[in-house]
């Protein structure tokens, strides 16, 4: 099956010529992904809003490529604030629970928009049971 590429819509991934999602085979992976609502292209001031629109986009960035989030076997977070990461644990359990993937949390600087509190990244691999 050749390479699939997913898209969505958000003005970023047309100004720097990149895909939401990439599918070869079984694994599917997902661009850093940040609280952005990428109808309106506005994004919530408050952190734990941020997190969640976060993974509702990454959510269905997977499904439109034909998986699920419960089929994530990776994630990489990025924060601008370590004083997040109390409010981020238990939003991650929350929506990553049913994977249990392998996860890495970075405390970085600064973020593309100085709005943004987060960013993630997200492998998944079909499941077959």
């Amino acid at each position: 099956m050749p390479r699939q590429f997913f898209n969505s819509g958000s003005g970023f991934e047309a100004d720097a010529g990149y895909s939401r999602v990439v599918v070869e085979g079984d694994t599917a992976w997902v661009a850093g992904t940040t609280g952005f609502d990428y109808a309106t292209m506005t994004i919530d001031g408050d952190f734990a809003a941020q997190a969640h629109q976060a993974f509702r986009n990454v959510s269905t960035a997977l499904e439109s490529a034909g998986f699920g989030l419960h089929e994530a076997v990776r994630v990489t977070v990025y924060l601008t604030d370590g004083a997040n990461w109390p409010i981020f644990q238990p939003i991650a359990r929350q929506w990553l629970d049913a994977a249990r993937p392998a996860a890495t949390a970075v405390i970085v600087a600064g973020l593309v928009d100085p709005r943004m509190g987060i960013e993630i990244e997200v492998t998944a691999v079909r499941r077959r049971d």
